[in-house]
This record gives C-alpha cells, sequence and structure tokens, in this order.
C-alpha cells in the first residue's frame, strides 16, 4: 500500500499554480495573518509568515492574536545590484517595514523583517518598479537563489560565473503569472497553465545551486544541493566540476536525518551546465520522496537511490556523459575584509557587516552610512556568502573618498579581530518560528568570550570558524564550522568540533544540550589546549581530530582534487 504524501502536497496541488486564496487573504483586515494553505504558499512568492516571540505571551494574555509580520527575501543571484537599486532598497526598509534594517542572508541576497501584511503589495510593487527586483522563488520547493563566489579580483572570471548563475536563475523560475497577478495588478491569466521543469507538485523540498571559483569556497559548496565548481587552466574556465547531494540540515533526535557532504560527478564543459541543471533538477522531482519533509531533500534521494543511480538518470536525462573530475583546490573560505584591487585596476572594498544587519547602530550609523556612499558611488555592491558586502568597481580617484565615508559610518573598523570576521549566526529569535535558541543575538557577546580565550591562551591574532544555528535547520551552516552551535532550546547547545577551514569537512558532536557557561569552560580548555599542543598551522579544526578530541569526522572523497 502506498504512503501517504505530504500535506504539502495538496496544498500545491489544489493551490491553481500557486495561488490558492492568497488575494482574498490580503483583503481581509480582521487579522494579520493568511489562512495554514496560504502560509505555506506565499513562502513560493518570497514571504515567510512570522510574529514576534518576544511579545507573545504578553497578546495572549490580552487575548491579542500574535504580532504576524513577514520576511520578504530577495532574488538577486551572484548577490550584486547598482547604488541606485540599493538606495531604493533602504528607503523600502526605512518606510515599508517596522524593523527599518537590511539583512545580508548567507544566500547572498537581502531580506526584510517586519512587514505588516498591509504593507506587502506595496513592498512588492516598489521593489519592482523602482528597484527592478523581485522575490520569486526565493523559498519554497523550487530552487532558490542561486549564489556564486564574490571573488573581487578575478574581475573577469567573476563576471563569467555571474551570469551563470543569473542564467540558472532565470532558467529554474516559473511560468506561472502568478506572482504578478497577486502583487503586481498584472492582468489574469485566463488559458491553462504549464509548468515543464517543475510540473503541479514542483520539488519535493527546497533545492540550492552554487556557483564555486576556487581557490574560494565562499559559497561552501557543501551546503547546496546542485553545485558548479569552476576548472581554471591559464586563468580561463574551461568547465565545471559538479557536486550533487550536498545539505546540512537535520532533525533533533531523529538520526535518519543529518548533514551530508556532495558526491562530485565529475567534469563537464560549459556549453553542457544548463543541461545538467535541468537533469539533476528533474531527477531530484521525480525520485525524491514526498512523504516526509524532513527526509526530501536531494542528499536524501541519493542516500535512498544511490550515487550511481542518481548520476546515471542525469546522464541519461541530459545526454552528457561526466568525465573525470578536474583539478581544484579550496585554500579560502571568508570574504577578503578590506581594499583589493582586481585585474581591472579597479578597487573593490569588502566591508564586514556582523550577522549582514544594516542598522544604524549607536556608533555605527551603517545603514545611512551606505546611502551616503550610494549616492557618490560609481560601480556595483555585490553581496556575499557570509553576509558581507562589496563596494565593488571603485575607481582610483574615488577610493579616499569611500575610504572616508565607510570609516565616519564604522564600516571599516580596525579593531574588528579575525575571528569576529570569521562567526556567523542565523538570525533565529526573536522572529524565527523555527528557533530554539538565540542566534544572532547571541553571536556577538560569544565572539567577546572566544576573542577572550584566544588573548587568554596567547593566540589573540588566530582565528576559529565559528557558526551559531538557533535550530538544527542549518541557515547558518554551523555543520561545516570549526566549532558549530546548534540550538537545541533557551540558552541551551549542541556543540560541534571539527570542520576544516576550506569547509570540505563535516564537524562532529562533542558535547550535547550545554548551557552557555558550559560553552565556554569547555572552549576555554580546547583553545588552551589547541595553543600549546598544535603542530606549525594547524588549524582548530585538525587539531580536534588529531589531537583524539573528535574521531570519525566525515570529509569530502575529493578535498583535494589532483589528476
Amino acid at each position: 500500500m502506498s504512503q501517504k504524501l505530504h500535506d504539502n502536497e495538496r496544498i500545491k496541488i489544489e493551490s491553481n499554480f500557486l495561488r490558492g486564496k492568497l488575494v482574498e487573504g490580503l483583503n481581509d483586515n480582521t487579522t494579520g495573518s493568511f489562512t495554514p494553505d496560504d502560509v505555506q504558499l506565499v513562502k513560493f512568492h518570497g514571504l515567510y509568515q512570522q510574529d514576534h516571540r518576544d511579545y507573545r505571551a504578553e497578546r495572549k494574555k490580552q487575548k491579542l492574536e500574535p504580532l504576524y509580520s513577514f520576511l520578504l527575501r530577495a532574488r538577486l543571484p551572484g548577490g550584486i545590484v547598482t547604488p541606485h537599486q540599493w538606495l531604493e532598497i533602504d528607503r523600502i526598509a526605512s518606510e515599508l517595514t517596522d524593523a527599518g534594517s537590511i539583512r545580508i542572508t548567507t544566500r547572498q541576497t537581502f531580506q526584510y523583517h517586519g512587514i505588516f501584511k498591509r504593507n506587502l503589495k506595496s513592498v512588492f510593487q516598489e521593489l519592482k518598479f523602482k528597484a527592478d527586483i523581485d522575490s520569486i522563488f526565493t523559498a519554497g520547493d523550487v530552487n532558490r537563489n542561486t549564489i556564486c563566489t564574490s571573488n573581487p579580483e578575478q574581475s573577469e572570471l567573476h563576471t563569467e560565473i555571474y551570469e551563470l548563475s543569473k542564467k540558472l536563475s532565470e532558467h529554474f523560475l516559473p511560468k506561472s503569472k502568478a506572482y504578478a497577478e497577486i502583487w503586481l495588478d498584472g492582468e489574469k491569466v485566463l488559458e491553462t497553465e504549464d509548468e515543464p521543469i517543475y510540473g503541479k507538485t514542483l520539488l519535493p523540498r527546497k533545492f540550492k545551486i552554487a556557483v564555486a571559483l576556487p581557490p574560494y569556497n565562499d559559497v561552501d559548496i557543501h551546503a547546496n544541493d546542485l553545485n558548479f565548481i569552476a576548472i581554471i587552466v591559464d586563468n580561463k574556465i574551461t568547465g565545471y566540476n559538479v557536486v550533487v547531494g550536498a545539505g546540512l540540515g537535520m532533525t533533533h533526535g531523529d538520526k535518519t536525518t543529518f548533514p551530508r557532504l556532495g558526491d562530485d560527478f565529475g567534469f563537464i564543459t560549459a556549453d553542457k551546465v544548463m543541461a545538467i541543471a535541468e537533469a539533476v533538477v528533474t531527477t531530484q522531482r521525480d525520485l525524491g520522496g514526498r512523504v516526509s519533509r524532513a527526509h526530501a531533500r536531494t542528499k536524501y534521494t541519493i542516500e535512498t537511490h544511490g550515487v550511481e543511480k542518481f548520476k546515471n538518470e542525469v546522464e541519461k536525462r541530459s545526454g552528457v556523459i561526466f568525465a573525470a573530475p578536474g583539478s581544484y583546490e579550496f585554500t579560502e573560505r571568508g570574504d577578503r575584509i578590506g581594499w583589493v584591487k582586481g585585474i581591472d585596476d579597479k578597487w573593490h572594498l569588502t566591508v564586514f557587516i556582523e550577522n549582514g544587519r544594516i542598522l544604524d547602530f549607536i556608533g555605527k550609523p551603517l545603514k545611512s552610512g551606505l546611502v551616503k556612499i550610494a549616492k557618490v558611488h560609481q560601480g556595483t555592491f555585490r553581496m556575499t556568502a557570509n553576509q558581507n558586502l562589496v563596494i565593488a568597481s571603485v575607481p582610483e580617484s574615488d577610493k579616499e573618498n569611500i575610504e572616508a565615508l565607510a570609516r565616519e559610518c564604522g564600516l571599516i573598523d580596525d579593531s574588528t579581530t579575525d575571528q569576529r570576521k570569521y562567526s556567523m549566526a542565523c538570525v533565529s529569535l526573536p522572529t524565527c518560528p523555527l528557533a530554539m535558541a538565540e542566534a544572532e543575538r547571541y553571536l556577538p557577546g560569544l565572539t567577546d568570550d572566544v576573542e577572550a580565550l584566544l588573548t587568554k591562551h596567547g593566540i589573540a591574532k588566530d582565528k576559529i570558524i565559528l557558526r551559531v544555528t538557533g535550530c538544527p535547520n542549518g541557515c547558518a551552516r554551523a555543520m561545516l564550522a570549526e566549532i558549530g552551535l546548534v540550538g537545541k532550546a533557551p540558552g541551551r547547545y549542541n556543540l560541534y568540533l571539527g570542520g576544516n577551514t576550506n569547509g570540505t569537512r563535516l564537524p562532529k558532536m562533542y558535547k550535547e544540550n550545554i548551557d552557555e557557561v558550559t560553552i565556554i569552560t569547555t572552549l576555554d580548555q580546547l583553545i588552551g589546549r589547541w595553543a600549546s599542543e598544535r603542530e606549525q598551522g594547524e588549524c582548530f579544526g585538525d587539531f580536534s581530530i588529531r589531537a583524539g578530541i573528535i574521531a570519525e569526522v566525515i570529509i569530502a572523497s575529493r578535498d583535494f582534487h589532483d589528476q
């Protein structure tokens, strides 16, 4: 007897190509929310319904519904915007969101928080008609925002992979006109619609694509369903290695869910990328699980059917046979904070933004400072997959002025340590409905504590890749960190150790369900051992394995390709 499909499959089938009753919901002024079915559907339009959890108890006491609002995530393949677009992005945040902030995400785009339902349509229309930006398919069971290396030095190669990321994003957009109808007052479609790639039920779960440009792994390829790693010969991209089936999410207490590194299927030439991408997506569409949402990602499809079956199916559908993997090496992972001169003789300034949160803080007016820069900047802005921002293509004549403005608002702060630059957290509380513990609000103080430990043990200039997520879904990619904290309950986390600096090894749980005091006392002991016992140049993650603190970690089968 066949198993019953998850209810999300019914919602998609009955939605009339993602329309549902969203129009009726928008016009219902008696509530700040949508119906349960439509709460799922708005994700496909780039929205998440949330409520402010700090106010839940008090509002319930007053017999009020939760303080509902929405998160909107923009579609920006490759993360590039013009100064004009930035000014509009900033204005919309100020005028139409309760939070007033802009948050750069680990998907190399930005999102707004605190949009009340009454303002939703205005946000969609202002973004599209004033900034030419949409949020189609940035959430839901589809291909989400496509990301690529934001390396500012190899300008010509970056342009090539950026254009590829745009093509991939556009190729997997919906044919349905529901988005334009509902949010942009587009004409209603009367004829029968069709989704030739996705079908009526779309994908079993979310799908993520990344394009990496070695030696940089700033996109963390082992966090994505499908990855294209550029193979460079004589400073030209000859093609791509295709890595499939990576993902970091899991469920506490369910050992059938787990983070997974991707499998390198092999090399393809650049002209075969779109065919392979579509074949991988449709294979996942047809073979992926639709009974349990927890087991519906591409990684579980490969685990269920086997690597060879999945790979053979991709080759069959695409008509492309994978060649032996090309040679590459990942040596860097974070963003190069500061000025770098590109091969185009333009300057690129990467600024560190803690947690990606752009707001005017006391002593650091980041948001208004970026507005001042956007008004004079002649190049572009590039968001990174590490929540930072590149002020790109600055002419030599403008470099001094841009630097002065960046320093004035705190975008350049010489006191920022490498440890802080290599630390990252998801949003978590108070808005994320899945959050079990703090992350964004916890990270700054945690980083202070880790910096103090490094100083205590005489290694203040060293760094450890540190990441915190409020739940096990993996938005801040803690399961690729040297020290990863995964929220378990308020003030309690699972502590993972053993990742590496280039993002090709999963860490392993070291302690479970520990409080913040125990985290620091544990790290104090471990960092002390690292400082005194490490070998020359040995990173914390490598030391934790060699010293026997962590064993049996999983590393990518091809950490370094050398054919």
